[in-house]
Formats: structure tokens, C-alpha cells, sequence
């Protein structure tokens, strides 16, 4: 199950850097993390400081 990022984002990038396979980007309002390339590692849930990052 895929990591989404919920909209207590702070749009810091913390989970961006983070991200081993590049799953996440800026979206228009928060980042958003690509299902499709999101290995479900977790680092980024890891790294947000707003805990804006869940299991889908």
C-alpha cells in the first residue's frame, strides 16, 4: 500500500530529499507522492515534521 501525504502538509520538502526512489514531488498545494513509483519504504513518513504522511 502506497504512501499518501494528507493536507497537514508544510510543503518543506523534508520528504522529497528523502525519498530513495523519487515517488515525490510538489504538487500544487502540498507535495504529492506517484503510487505507481512509491516502493512503500516509509522514509518519508520518517522525515515529515507535520506527520502529513500515511499509509494509503
Amino acid at each position: 500500500m502506497a504512501y499518501v501525504i494528507t493536507d497537514e502538509c508544510l510543503s518543506c520538502g523534508a520528504c522529497a530529499a528523502d525519498c530513495p526512489v523519487g515517488a515525490i514531488s510538489e504538487g500544487d498545494d502540498k507535495f504529492v507522492i506517484d503510487a505507481d513509483t512509491c516502493i512503500e519504504c516509509g522514509a518519508c513518513a520518517g522525515t515529515c515534521p507535520a506527520g502529513a504522511i500515511v499509509e494509503a
